[in-house]
């Protein structure tokens, strides 16, 4: 007797395509709800209403609480879209490399000053957001993420930084 084997293997395809297809959809759905989500920095330092320059939670006594406060914020916000662990699918930037460029340089007065124009450029996109011939590539986060908030997230993304 004659089996045909592409025709038997056929039902056994149809079902591994069926369940990668299922596997991605559950993936794209983990990331969580799409809707900004509000962070409690009610056990950090509270910096006011002055927007500061540079990331105040970078080192001292509230680095560790700021990193787990950012960690979770990333998490809620961030990660839908820039990648769990802040590891990009190539959608949006790659975060852990937002200031390689800074790294690299020799001199100790530009390299602060880098740092202190990528902190400012960070906070000024997720504050504003961006938008580019009418399309919003990054929804604002001003009002739904405090100041606290958004230098936690910074604080967060310096953990995770790689060359």
């Amino acid at each position: 007797m004659f089996i045909d084997r592409q025709s038997s293997q056929r039902p056994l395809i149809a079902f591994c395509f069926a369940l990668l297809l299922t596997l991605a959809a559950q993936q794209s759905w983990a990331h969580g709800d799409v809707v900004p989500q509000s962070v409690d920095t009610s056990t950090l330092p509270q910096l006011g209403a002055k927007w500061l320059d540079n990331n105040p939670y970078s080192s001292g006594a509230a680095n560790k609480e700021a990193l787990r406060i950012g960690t979770s914020a990333y998490n809620q916000n961030c990660a839908r879209c820039h990648g769990l662990e802040a590891i990009s699918g190539g959608i949006s930037p790659d975060l852990r490399k937002i200031d390689n460029d800074c790294a690299d340089l020799a001199d100790a007065a530009k390299k602060n000053a880098c740092y202190q124009e990528i902190s400012e450029y960070f906070v000024a996109t997720v504050r504003r957001g961006r938008v580019r011939d009418g399309r919003v590539y990054m929804p604002p986060f001003e009002g739904t993420l405090s100041q606290e908030a958004i230098w936690s997230i910074k604080t967060y993304l310096e953990t995770r930084r790689e060359r």
